[in-house]
């Protein structure tokens, strides 16, 4: 045993994250394909939900399996094989695919017949809507000379890149095939820089395509949000002018109804328009890592996309403030008016308190009027029971005195008690 595996034999055994591997490996995920020239690139993204990416995943599985490949493993999201004298990567990320497929460039002529060996025919299943197709050549410095009249002049971009070690030229127009064009004339690079070159322009024109879908979401909300400001506007001036309970409480009814509505609205819309940041922010790092400068008397790939993409990307922050500003003030009105609702709420209850206490003092006049009768009637009968008693001690031959009498006697005696113990009862539910 060497040094070193002795020194690794000594080091404690800990815990490992489930996710190291994953992290670790992500580095590795996507490592650059060389390219030499003449080589032709072929480049599809498609949208691509949970659905989609699932099937598509088996889809291509079996496919290799079919061939005597190995498929990719569950849950990875990228795969590398060999097809067609070239190469095949896939990849899977968060709304869309891409298929990948370089190999040498059959013909002499530029952006002529695509070579037949591509993986793009009958037998290849689309996972989802094509956004994405790209037509990458990469010839050398001094194969072609009449390489400008490949592309439209009104939207041509030519750019020195690598400290102009190469030159790439696109017009983002679209050729016969649906195909986006780009050239890559290679004066001193690497293979493997030049495959970095490549990567970097599939993925500017991937990114920057998907950036843009933010672009015709806030083109889409944009009648809507005008209608609640407008709406809103009017239900501010009701507010003004409303008076009554049940006035106010329709009208707060309503901006519930438009706040509910705007919030889904923006939570909809939450998703595309921090993609389209995001897709922003890595085509301006693709950019970068060009280090492009424009060729003389032309423009760069940076000056054309900053041009277009720079308002775009303005309208979709433009929209997501005004749905944020127009959600602040929803919630202000909204919150002024449900403290006028709570105000007549309170008014009415207090109202309502008065006339229970006005209620309770007439039953409480009621019940002492009431008590004084029953003291009365009481007495009454219990002074005629003493004048029976009286009556019947006297027949008997008792030494009672006389029957009236007696019955006058008794009569404040008996009033003074019934009226005591009353008193005395009543006294006592008070205390519970």
């Amino acid at each position: 045993m060497d040094q070193d595996s002795e020194n690794r034999s000594s080091l404690p055994v800990f815990r490992t994250s489930p996710l190291r591997e994953k992290v670790l490996g992500e580095v590795h995920a996507r490592p650059l394909r060389p390219l030499g020239s003449p080589r032709t690139v072929l480049h599809y993204a498609f949208l691509t939900n949970v659905e989609e990416a699932a099937g598509d995943h088996v889809w291509l599985n079996e496919f290799c399996v079919s061939r005597g490949w190995h498929g990719p493993a569950p849950g990875a999201r990228y795969h590398r094989l060999s097809f067609g004298g070239g190469t095949l990567s896939w990849e899977q990320h968060a709304e869309f695919t891409t298929y990948t497929w370089d190999g040498a460039a059959k013909s002499e002529a530029l952006f002529g017949p695509v070579p037949a060996s591509h993986p793009f025919g009958a037998a290849f299943r689309a996972p989802g809507d094509l956004l994405v197709a790209v037509r990458l050549e990469v010839r050398g410095s001094g194969d072609l000379e009449d390489w400008r009249e490949r592309f439209d002049t009104g939207s041509l971009t030519v750019s020195e890149v690598e400290n102009s070690a190469a030159l790439v030229a696109t017009d983002f127009r679209q050729d016969g095939d649906g195909l986006t064009r780009f050239l890559v004339l290679n004066r001193s690079l690497s293979d493997v820089r030049l495959g970095a070159v490549a990567q970097r322009l599939l993925e500017l024109e991937t990114y920057r395509t998907l950036a843009m879908l933010g672009l015709f979401k806030a083109t889409e909300l944009q009648p809507e949000i005008r209608r609640f400001e407008i709406e809103l506007a009017e239900l501010t001036n009701q507010l003004k002018e409303n008076s009554g309970l049940g006035a106010n409480q329709q009208l707060l009814g309503r901006l519930s109804e438009m706040a509910a509505a705007l919030e889904a609205g923006a939570t909809a819309s939450a998703f595309r328009f921090g993609a389209s940041r995001a897709y922003d922010g890595i085509v301006k790092a693709r950019l970068n890592a060009l280090k492009e400068e424009a060729a003389p008397g032309d423009l760069s790939l940076a000056a054309f996309l900053t041009r277009r993409l720079t308002p775009a990307m303005q309208t979709c922050q433009a929209t997501e403030d005004r749905q944020a500003m127009l959600s602040r003030k929803l919630a202000r009105a909204t919150t002024l008016l449900r403290t006028r609702v709570d105000v007549e709420l309170e008014e009415q209850n207090s109202r309502l308190l008065q006339s229970m206490n006005r209620r309770a003092h007439l039953q409480l006049r009621l019940q002492q009027t009431v008590e004084g009768l029953s003291v009365a009637a009481v007495s009454y009968y219990v002074v005629g029971l003493i004048s029976y008693l009286a009556k019947a001690a006297r027949e008997t031959g008792l030494p009672v005195p006389d029957a009236n009498v007696t019955t006058g006697l008794a009569v404040p005696v008996v009033v003074i008690l019934i009226w005591w113990l009353v008193r005395r009862i009543r006294k006592k539910h008070n205390d519970h």
